[in-house]
């Protein structure tokens, strides 16, 4: 493939606008992608590097630490991140991203994506600050909540306190702002100029790449700037509605959305699949591959609690036969977290889908001979019905 066919990024700072089409592999668009595939080599090969290290000192041993054993889960799952999110500036840079329209709270979609995450700022010990004032945005509903989700991860990956999210709309012209402000040094650490540029030049990673290649598929211009330890990420919603909502005809917005977030969309959304049979997680696996959903899977309760500990996903899908008294516990666990997690069960037979709420389920129950014709249309219900509550 060449790179120059790519569809064209914005600069870490400035406007969504592509630079002119070319065909030469020395432009700066071409050499941005070079560096781009650089870094999620680095990114992949640095952690698989490490894994497999502690691989072959257990296959020599025959032993390993608790310590070491969760060190590898973690370098094996930073290799994964990376690879899913080379996946994900794959498909945005191909162009091929069908775009729908609505009307939205920007606010109300930003609160959402830190609520969702907030077990996972408060493991690493930040605090999010939040001064939102209201604003409505034409934008596609996937991209913005995909969008918060990468300015959270690249932040919380940077920052060396605490973070501060604000919203505001400027006067001229009447567009709405996301701001990202965040310590990626200690304030007081004096550091000469060769090596804080290095140090900036390290924010530069897979996820702010991501995060980069988002805003421009949405048309967003992006600025970031530094001041002093600080990083400040600005991202400008030029579609703001305002009282006539001008500029923007009735046939550019998606009617079938209220002006709210009212259904949480599918496409970027995150599944965790506890499932201990290989045929269950290979059928689950097949049934919702075209959703657009990010899909992890686990053998047991207690590998779903781990993976918990880390952030509540938005639907958790679990075999019929690891459903107990543990199994209850975690769900507990995760509601208290995250009011609006989705549980569905995949009973052992039966073709059909039954909702949750009515003859007294407290979870969706899908059949196993059911799961492909099933599944899809129980996971689209159940996640539109709890974000609606």
């Amino acid at each position: 493939m060449d790179l120059s066919d790519l569809n064209r990024a914005p600069a870490n700072t400035g406007t969504a606008t592509p630079p002119p089409n070319t065909d030469d592999k020395g432009s700066p668009d071409a050499l941005r992608w070079a560096e781009i595939l650089n870094a999620l080599s680095a990114e992949t090969s640095g952690p698989l590097t490490a894994a497999l290290e502690r691989v072959q000192t257990l296959a020599t041993t025959g032993r390993i630490d608790r310590a070491s054993l969760r060190a590898l889960a973690e370098e094996i799952q930073h290799a994964r991140q990376a690879g899913m999110t080379g996946q994900q500036l794959t498909r945005l840079a191909s162009g091929r991203v069908r775009q729908t329209h609505e009307r939205l709270r920007l606010t109300d979609a930003l609160k959402e994506v830190l609520a969702q995450r907030t077990r996972e700022t408060q493991a690493r010990g930040i605090v999010i600050k939040q001064v939102l004032k209201p604003a409505e945005v034409i934008v596609d509903a996937s991209l913005l909540f995909s969008l918060f989700n990468a300015v959270l991860a690249w932040s919380l990956a940077h920052a060396r306190s605490n973070i501060e999210f604000r919203t505001d709309i400027k006067s001229w012209p009447t567009h709405a702002r996301v701001t990202c402000r965040f310590a990626y040094r200690p304030a007081d650490e004096r550091i000469e100029e060769p090596a804080d540029l290095a140090l900036r030049a390290s924010l530069d990673t897979m996820t702010w790449r991501l995060l980069e290649q988002t805003a421009w598929a949405m048309g967003l211009p992006l600025d970031r700037k530094f001041d002093g330890a600080n990083a400040v990420l600005t991202l400008e919603f030029p579609r703001t509605v305002n009282d006539q909502i001008e500029g923007v005809s009735a046939i550019e917005l998606d009617q079938g959305f209220s002006p709210s977030l009212s259904s949480k969309p599918l496409a970027g959304s995150q599944v965790l699949v506890v499932a201990s049979r290989r045929d269950v997680r290979v059928q689950v696996r097949d049934a919702i591959r075209s959703m657009g959903l990010i899909v992890d899977f686990v053998g047991s309760v207690e590998e779903a609690r781990d993976f918990c500990r880390s952030g509540v996903p938005h639907a958790i899908v679990i075999e019929s036969v690891l459903r107990g008294d543990r199994f209850n516990a975690l769900r507990q666990e995760c509601i208290e977290a995250v009011a609006d997690v989705v549980f569905i069960e995949i009973i052992e037979e039966g073709n059909t889908f039954e909702i949750s709420g009515f003859g007294g389920l407290n979870m969706a129950r899908v059949g196993r001979d059911a799961i492909t014709a099933s599944l899809p249309s129980a996971l689209m219900f159940e996640l539109s019905k709890a974000a609606a509550t």
